[in-house]
């Protein structure tokens, strides 16, 4: 099976939108409740990936910010 892309040269927004809620499925029912059980603390999921549903950074660059500015290396 053929991983499909995520970069945002190779999808709509659509696309984007429904890989951002298959990626955050961890409860299993298709949606984020803003639980804070994924340990992701960023408040509002939406505004954390709106950069790239709005094809202005990869996924990659998310989180690598988010992490940059959530974890120290003690």
């Amino acid at each position: 099976m053929e991983r499909q892309s995520t970069l945002i040269k190779d999808t709509t927004r659509e696309q984007r939108i429904q890989i951002v809620a298959k990626g955050l499925d961890w409860c299993g029912d298709g949606s984020c409740e803003q639980c804070s059980g994924c340990s992701m603390g960023v408040g509002s999921i939406d505004a954390m990936y709106a950069p790239y549903i709005d094809g202005k950074l990869e996924l990659f660059e998310i989180n690598m910010l988010h992490a940059a500015t959530k974890y120290t290396h003690g």
